[in-house]
């Protein structure tokens, strides 16, 4: 599969590498410079490279959305059309200084930008788990049972590749429904913020749903 990676921060850095690692065509993108974007891809190996946001748009199977919120307009307008495209959005909606949300109760961030991309396939993921976690999650990934990962999505096909994506990285794809429950998931990703850096335990989190019957 061939993914593009807008934003190359953390999530971007972290997940454009594991997919790479999983055999996945990687492009990174959207930096603050390019040999930031250049070490990425060295590091991922395989056929990662640097790109344009363009150049990781435009061939993709997938598109990570991993910026800012403030800087999702400037991102989509370097990207190009994306319509028919599968968005797999990490991005939470937050204000500039990072301590809330600035979209909620009647919408979500997914949903937003959904808006934004008018006929791109949005898939919500990946937000609701620190990206300190990520890699030792890949690395146990043959042990069961694997941590859950919820994901949200009105599109079947987008939601295949998400899910697709979610198991290369480690997680148990949860299908928590369409896109309007990234309403749900969005907080709980500042759930999962808190407890990854305001508890003792250190960020290194990850979590699992269990049904007793």
């Amino acid at each position: 599969m061939r993914v593009g990676i807008l934003g190359s921060g953390l999530m971007g850095g972290k997940l454009g590498t594991l997919f790479a690692r999983a055999g996945h065509e990687v492009v990174f993108s959207y930096a603050r410079s390019e040999e930031k974007l250049r070490t990425l891809a060295r590091k991922a190996g395989g056929s990662a490279r640097a790109g344009t946001p363009h150049d990781a748009a435009r061939d993709a199977d997938a598109v990570l959305f991993a910026v800012h919120w403030s800087r999702s307009d400037d991102v989509l307008s370097q990207a190009g059309d994306l319509k028919g495209k599968v968005i797999v959005t990490c991005s939470l909606p937050m204000n500039d200084g990072d301590t809330g949300l600035v979209v909620g109760l009647t919408s979500s961030g997914a949903e937003e930008l959904a808006k934004k991309a008018r006929g791109a396939q949005v898939v919500c993921a990946f937000n609701t788990v620190p990206s300190e976690v990520l890699f030792g999650v890949y690395e146990a990934r043959e042990k069961a049972p694997r941590p859950s990962l919820v994901y949200c999505g009105d599109d079947a096909r987008g939601k295949k590749v998400a899910a697709s994506l979610i198991r290369d990285v480690g997680f148990e794809p949860v299908d928590a429904g369409p896109l309007r429950i990234a309403r749900y998931t969005e907080p709980f990703a500042l759930l999962m913020a808190e407890l990854a850096y305001g508890g003792r335990g250190g960020p290194e989190l990850a979590y699992r749903f269990e049904r007793f019957r």
